[in-house]
């Protein structure tokens, strides 16, 4: 076969082979393929799409070009699971939902990603915890498992290695975008996990990769049906992302409002609680430790209730190199902002609109974030306390609290914050952060 070949008849609008496609991933992961042909491949699939049985094909290529774990040698008592969010603003699910998981049976081998542009990463909030290990070796890694019941640490070079040259690809051509590839980078990296069932949290709105109800669903839909063809029992909860998810953004703001969250310190904000609870029924179905979502449910609210899911994150952050007493000194091991500031409403309304996004940026902004993947990022930054909508405001009264590295930095992200805040006469229209399932 000649990669040119493949390329044209890509081009001209036919369906290529599974061996057509294999010879493509094997030519990205040896080299073989120059840059302008992996280049040439991206762009013509982003113009062109890709049918299904393309996309598995294309999948299963990439997870294959590295390491598939396989957890059968350990003798696991309960299932292999996992989730993965497509990206918001304040998602910090994720570390709520390992321990709440492995705490009802689950068996949790979490590999999550660092934060780019808006969205941030759940790798970055773990590093923010000090001493935490993001990147162990793939023995540890299987180790803190099976003694714990969930990991959560960052991706290895051996998993699915065809897809980082794809994707550093896709970054530099404009194709980062493309439904086909996108849905092959996230999927060949949890089939490389060696899984029994995974649950897929597409966001939707302004904050959202998918900014649209069509386009969320579009996603939603080839990720579960791609990921079931190719044998990974997958469903998918198409959730909003129209406003900040949870109170606090930033890294270690979120790991502290994770905390909170697990040892019941506070009252747990509604649409965090909703969709964690969604997410851990769906995840305790697929791995058929509970007849339906709703005893899936009832069983991770036991398990937030008595203290297991925090007692599990604590010993998961200890096996992975954090303090044994992270979760009673938490903010011990945190970094603190030495700027903490209100930013307040300009007049009196209600809160009725936010663009997530632009929430997000302003983090960024004051160093909690990255534009580049090489940027580093302070952890200590961010915003607390964000206002809901709904929320009733007098001028002069908190949208949110701004932590800065300097006055300057605070007063340029308060403007920010007041800009994506909409305050109008009237509360807005509820709105349900479940939005879809698909299955």
């Amino acid at each position: 076969m000649l990669p040119q070949e493949i390329i044209r008849r890509k081009r001209d609008g036919h369906e290529l082979s599974a061996d057509e496609v294999a010879f493509i991933v094997r030519g990205i992961h040896d080299g073989s393929l120059s840059e302008g042909q992996v280049a040439a491949f991206a762009m013509t699939v982003f113009f062109r799409g890709m049918t299904t049985a393309e996309r598995v094909a294309l999948t299963l290529g990439l997870a294959r070009s590295g390491l598939v774990l396989d957890w059968a040698d350990l003798d696991l008592p309960g299932p292999v699971l996992d989730k993965h969010s497509s990206g918001g603003v304040g998602d910090k699910v994720s570390l709520m939902l390992a321990p709440i998981v492995a705490a009802c049976g689950g068996f949790v081998p979490m590999i999550s990603g660092r934060g780019l542009g808006h969205t941030g990463g759940t790798l970055d909030k773990l590093a923010s915890i000090s001493g935490y290990n993001v990147q162990p070796d793939i023995a540890t890694f299987r180790k803190v498992v099976r003694e714990v019941g969930c990991a959560v640490i960052g991706q290895t070079d051996d998993l699915a290695p065809a897809d980082r040259r794809l994707y550093a690809t896709r970054d530099v051509t404009g194709s980062v975008e493309s439904i086909p590839l996108l849905v092959s980078s996230i999927l060949s990296k949890k089939i490389a996990e060696g899984l029994d069932g995974l649950v897929m949290d597409v966001k939707c709105g302004s904050g959202a990769f998918c900014d649209t109800e069509e386009m969320a669903r579009d996603l939603a839909r080839s990720l579960v049906d791609v990921a079931n063809r190719a044998g990974l029992p997958t469903v998918a909860l198409i959730t909003d992302m129209d406003r900040v998810l949870g109170r606090d953004v930033g890294n270690a703001l979120e790991v502290a409002e994770t905390v909170a969250y697990l040892t019941g310190n506070g009252t747990r904000e509604p649409r965090l609680h909703e969709v964690t609870m969604a997410l851990a029924g769906e995840m305790l179905v697929l791995g058929k430790l509970v007849p339906d979502a709703a005893t899936g449910r009832a069983q991770a609210e036991a398990a937030l209730a008595d203290g297991r899911a925090a007692e599990t994150f604590g010993r998961m952050v200890d096996a992975l190199g954090g303090p044994s007493d992270f979760l009673e000194h938490s903010a011990r091991y945190l970094a603190h902002a030495p700027v903490v500031r209100p930013c307040t409403a300009e007049r009196t309304g209600y809160v009725v609109g936010m663009n997530a996004r632009d929430v997000g940026i302003a983090v960024v902004t004051l160093g909690g974030g990255r534009t580049h993947a090489d940027d580093a990022i302070d952890p200590s930054v961010g915003l607390t306390d964000v206002v809901d909508l709904g929320t009733p405001v007098r001028a002069g009264s908190p949208l949110c609290v701004v932590h800065a590295a300097t006055d300057a930095a605070a007063d340029q992200a308060m403007a920010e914050v007041r800009r994506a805040i909409r305050i109008g006469d009237g509360p807005p229209a509820p709105k349900s952060v479940l939005m879809e399932r698909v299955a």
